[in-house]
């Protein structure tokens, strides 16, 4: 069964940045939307980012201007650049795929921890 690894988690200053990583333990075909969420001890998980298989994005108000998603189609990866971290961006970070194939089909990664503080 095919796995999402996240990477690039850790511990920031504010202000600083980061870079998180998530690729397939095996080859998926067909991925529509490649996604960031987040979720913070107490909070539910929410959608960080988001890139459709033809390069459009969308972004949580919260991360605009400070968050970019991209992806790579032929080595099914994607990555969040996080800039101008603030302590709110305190969260585990999960990715997610979805393939359209007559039923949506999802693929979660474990998560990986940031940590914003001074």
């Amino acid at each position: 069964q095919v796995q999402l690894v996240e990477s690039g988690g850790g511990l920031v200053q504010p202000g600083g940045s980061l870079r998180l990583s998530c690729a397939a333990s095996g080859r998926i075909f067909g991925i529509n939307n490649m996604e960031w969420y987040r979720q913070a001890p107490g909070k539910q998980r929410e959608l960080v980012a988001v890139i459709t298989s033809g390069g459009s994005t969308n972004y949580a108000d919260s991360v605009k201007g400070r968050f970019t998603i991209s992806r790579d189609n032929a080595k099914n990866t994607v990555a969040l650049q996080m800039s101008s971290l603030k302590p709110e961006d305190t969260a585990v970070y999960y990715c997610k795929f979805t393939r359209w194939v007559g039923t949506v089909i999802e693929y979660w990664g474990q998560g990986t921890q940031v940590t914003v503080s001074s």
